[in-house]
């Protein structure tokens, strides 16, 4: 029986089309989250004030796309609309108010204290329509002693404990290369978000979702936390990255780099010893099982050093890749021009006007084994005055709302 291949991906066949989201986002963890969103069909209106420049990350360099747009941009806000509107300028709530009818959900990463001020909360926009969901995304929350706090990912690394869980044990605590916690606050907020429209589809009912950065942080510290929380034992930061209880798990010397190994069970084990041409080490009592690998983990380090750095970490993936779990360590830049990953289609191009082949890292999620289809970010307000004309805004209307400059 011949089986029938899966329509070709695209915009009109994404499980999120038909879902109207307005954004009012900008930076990093907002439009991060909602990346997920417009990635998979959502119409997400990203709501940027015209007379600030819009999103503060159209000027982030230190690389430019012309006027008002920048690569940074470009990685967090493709595939959304662009909607140039001031909220507080005159008639500009107006406006709001008539696009939150037409939409499912509102998202927000604003400042804890912010939304109720500019009433797109819950209890505000309900009266508008009882369905819509309203997504806040902040640095503490909305209903604590810092709800008017500012907060940025770094912060929560530290407080949350992640710059003492990070680096060598004898090295000053280090914070993530990436900004981590932005990036699950956001991913978790689209989780929540799309949780929220489901639940409203089902009972005519929106409600508030709210996550923090350090909440989500927090949450991040996952079993070391419950380790603590029970026992009150401290996990400490381990030498070359390792897990704190699995041995071999760790980064190891290669001739001119390094090898990541992680036997996480003794099969894996068995067969490292094996691929290194040591199979008596699978035997030393020392070795013999994970509880006492981990108590002669100092003992074991040095022989597998020895043992690895015969060879270089390409030449271990050709011996052991698949055999055992085993990774190089790679820069950034040998990480992006890995043959793998050009092999599994992780780089997309965006045809921008300011560079056709603008190349940028896919969406990881896949649809029938396809990569997800990609627009580049709208210039600011580039889709204002479509979106007007469909709220039903006539041409001296549109004016005023241009005199008052609550769009431009």
């Amino acid at each position: 029986m011949t089986r029938t291949p899966p329509p070709a991906v695209s915009a009109a066949n994404l499980p999120l089309a038909g879902i109207r989201i307005i954004a009012v986002e900008q930076y990093g963890a907002g439009p991060y989250g909602s990346s997920y969103l417009a990635d998979l069909g959502a119409e997400v209106i990203k709501i940027e004030n015209p007379n600030t420049g819009g999103d503060v990350s159209r000027a982030n360099g230190p690389f430019f796309l012309g006027e008002g747009d920048s690569e940074f941009f470009q990685t967090f806000n493709a595939n959304k609309k662009s909607f140039a509107l001031d909220l507080k300028a005159p008639g500009g709530r107006a406006v709001f108010e008539k696009l939150v009818i037409s939409a499912d959900a509102v998202l927000n990463n604003l400042r804890g204290d912010q939304p109720a001020k500019l009433g797109i909360d819950y209890p505000t926009l309900s009266k508008l329509k009882p369905s819509i969901v309203c997504a806040h995304l902040s640095a503490y929350g909305r209903n604590n002693d810092r709800t008017d706090w500012p907060g940025y990912d770094y912060l929560m690394q530290a407080e949350a404990g992640f710059c003492m869980l990070t680096g060598e044990p004898d090295g000053p605590p280090a914070r993530f290369g990436l900004s981590v916690v932005d990036f699950m606050t956001g991913m978790t907020m689209s989780i929540a978000l799309l949780s929220g429209v489901i639940g409203a589809l089902k009972s005519g009912r929106g409600r508030d979702v709210d996550v923090s950065l350090f909440d989500v942080a927090l949450h991040q510290l996952s079993y070391p936390a419950t380790w603590y929380l029970n026992n009150h034992y401290v996990t400490q930061r381990m030498p070359r990255g390792a897990h704190p209880t699995t041995v071999p798990a760790q980064m190891y010397n290669a001739k001119g780099g390094h090898v990541f190994v992680l036997c996480m069970i003794d099969k894996f084990w068995r067969a490292l010893c094996v691929g290194l041409q040591r199979p008596e080490l699978a035997d030393d009592p020392r070795f013999d099982s994970i509880p006492n690998r981990r108590l002669n983990r100092d003992a074991l380090t040095p022989i597998l050093d020895a043992e690895f750095e015969k060879h270089t970490a390409d030449e271990w993936m050709q011996k052991l890749g698949g055999v055992i779990p085993i990774a190089p360590v790679y820069d950034l830049a040998r990480s992006l021009d890995n043959p793998y990953v050009a092999q599994v289609g992780m780089i997309q191009s965006l045809n921008h006007p300011a560079n056709p082949n603008l190349r940028r890292l896919a969406n990881p999620i896949k649809l029938d084994g396809q990569r997800l289809p990609v627009a580049p970010a709208k210039t600011l307000g580039a889709d204002t005055a479509a979106l007007l004309n469909e709220l039903g805004f006539d041409a001296a209307e549109i004016d005023a709302l241009r005199q008052s400059k609550a769009i431009v």
